[in-house]
Order: structure tokens, then sequence, then C-alpha cells
């Protein structure tokens, strides 16, 4: 496993957690062995947005006694009052949510308190009016919240909260088809989505994702809106390749299906290679360097994405990305311009010209 950290709360979090959307499908027996199976494999952050209350008892028992080693998002606004998922807006409904949640927990404090599923200004401003937020805020106070996150599908109303909130994580919709305006939750253009990584990265706020298999259908030719199927592996690396992302949640059913998760670590990078998206791109995705690396190898020896990912955070804000680029063994001031990566490029990024902005910015600050 590895592990990213928080720059606003210094937590450690997996780069790989759980989402919790399927989870009672599993049954108790099989739940409880999976969740423990992703922690002995280093899993340490978990989603709570499940999709059926028998969720919480499961946790409850899988991590009850561990439970200072996990990290949970909880959310302020998601109503298990009927059994199975609701959303509500209503206070006194949302404070019984929280407090049975943590009941059935076994837990007396929430890591991330979550704003829930706002896509919506009047949400929003609806979830202020009715006191969900200052719920949030007095129980922080407390210490029952420890830091406040925020899950949205669309760009625009996660501005709008991070300027209104304090905000230490949100959890937003991340794979390439929602990237690129194809489906369900491709909530804004392909330069807004970006926008909100740019920020969050500059601001230090993280980002864990959700839905990052498209509900399973990018793993399906037929149901993927590319008519291609892409792997799990390939899934991951792109969201944790996006500035500001720590951690990717995909939900999980089986023991068999959190293994698959764990076997990403240790995947050779032709496996996580996800540069065939580059054919399914829409104009104006190109020019936009996404790390892939398949316009590797470099005869000079440099690690084009790489560069060009500690480029991009520096520029987002990022202050030890500099430090970083500094500790390359080659840099972009090696780059002789022999075009071998402009004519591999899928995004078509001119990375010979590249090489020479960043070599400006990287190596005279």
């Amino acid at each position: 496993m590895r592990y990213r950290t928080n720059r606003r709360t210094g937590d450690r979090i997996s780069e790989i957690g759980i989402g919790s959307a399927y989870l009672a499908e599993a049954g108790t027996d099989e739940a409880v062995r999976l969740l423990r199976i992703a922690k002995e494999g280093g899993i340490n952050y978990f989603d709570l947005a499940a999709g059926d209350g028998k969720a919480f008892p499961i946790y409850g028992e899988a991590f009850s006694d561990i439970r200072k080693d996990v990290i949970y998002q909880i959310h302020f606004g998601a109503d298990y009052s009927k059994g199975t998922y609701g959303w509500s807006l209503d206070p006194d409904t949302v404070k019984r949510s929280v407090e049975k949640q943590l009941s059935e927990l076994r837990t007396d404090y929430i890591d991330y308190g979550f704003i829930h599923c706002i896509d919506d200004i009047a949400d929003w401003e609806k979830y202020k009016k009715n006191g969900i937020y200052d719920q949030i805020l007095r129980l922080k106070e407390t210490g029952t919240v420890r830091h406040i996150g925020l899950s949205s599908h669309e760009p625009s109303v996660i501005n709008r909260i991070l300027d209104d909130a304090d905000v230490d994580m949100v959890m937003f919709s991340v794979n390439p088809a929602f990237d690129y305006g194809l489906g369900t939750y491709a909530n804004g253009s392909t330069d807004e989505r970006y926008a909100v990584y740019e920020r969050c990265e500059r601001e230090g706020i993280g980002i864990s994702v959700m839905k990052p298999f498209f509900g399973g259908k990018l793993l399906d030719r037929e149901e993927s809106p590319f008519k291609r199927e892409l792997t799990e592996f390939q899934c991951i690396r792109y969201c944790l390749d996006r500035p500001g992302v720590l951690t990717v949640l995909p939900g999980a059913r089986n023991v068999k299906e959190v293994k698959i998760l764990l076997d990403y670590f240790t995947q050779p990078d032709e496996k996580t290679d996800y540069s065939v998206i580059g054919s399914f791109a829409p104009p104006e995705a190109y020019g936009k360097c996404l790390y892939c690396r398949h316009c590797m190898p470099c005869p000079q020896g440099i690690d084009i994405g790489l560069v060009n990912k500690y480029y991009d955070l520096a520029k987002a804000g990022d202050a030890m990305a500099k430090g970083h680029y500094d500790k390359l063994r080659k840099k972009a001031s090696d780059c002789t311009r022999c075009g071998k990566c402009d004519s591999r490029c899928p995004f078509k990024v001119e990375q010979s010209k590249r090489m020479q902005e960043i070599r400006a910015y990287m190596e005279t600050v």
C-alpha cells in the first residue's frame, strides 16, 4: 500500500480506500471478512455513504477494536430511516441518522463529517438555512467531528461551497468518462473539472474519488461510453494521477474484489497504462498532459510524465513539488528536442516544447 498525506489535516491516507455502496450485498460474514482483509492489505480509509444501513453494524463488528487505525467519512444528509440509502435536508432526520450510525459503528467520533451530496446551490443555501452545516460545526467544536468534508458531482457547486466553508476533503466523481463529458454525473466541462483538481491541490484540500469505474460501466465493453473496456488498474491510476487526489474509493461486494484492488500495487506500468483513452478524448482535452507516460521511453532518460506532474503541481501551489523536481536525476533541461515523445503522445501534447517551458519555470525559480 502507498499513502498520501492530507496537507490540511496531516492524515496519512491509503491511495485505495473502500466505498460502501455495495457492502451489505455481501452478507455480514463476507463483508466483515472483506473489510478485515482490506485493512490487513493497508487500506485505512472508508467512505460510509452506504447503499444500505446494514453496512454500519458490519463496520462496527469489523473495526471497533481498531477504530483509531481507520478513517471514516460520515455524511450529514444520508438518511437510512427506511433501511436503504436516502437523501435528506431535514435537520432532525440528519441528526438522528448520524447518531444511529455512530452507535452502530461503535464509535464516538467522526474523522470527516461530510456536507453530503450537494449538486445545486439552492440545496446548499437550504442546507445552511436548516442548520445542518451548523450541526457539523458544533460537533467539530466538541471534537466529535474532526474535519469537514464535502461531496458533490458539480464543479461550480464545489467552488461555491469552498468559498463559503472551511473544507478539508472533497469527494468528487472522477473517471475518464466524466472528465470527457460522457455519462451520468459528467458535470462541468473538461476545463471546469480540471480547475477543481487544481484548486484542491493549490489549497491543500484532499480529493477522495467516488465512481472511479462509473458503476462498473468502464469495465464492460458493452456498457462503456467509449465502447471499449478499461481495467480496474487503469481507472485507479487515472484517478490517482489527477492533482489533489489522495484516495480512490471503489465499492466491493466480496473478498475477491478487494484482492483485485490490492493487486494494483503489484502491477507493472503497462498494466496500469491508460493512454488508450487518448483515442477517446474530445478536442478540448488535447494538449493537456495526463502523466500517462505513453511517450516513454525518453532517449535521455527523462521521466516525462513525472516532470510534467511536478510542474503542474508547482504551478497549482504545491510548495513541495519544486523540491521533488530538484531531486530528479534527469530534468527538463536534459531534453534534446528529438521529438520522439511528441509523436507518441495520445493527447497531442508537444512535450519537447513543453520541456522548455518547464525548464524556464522549474529550474530558474
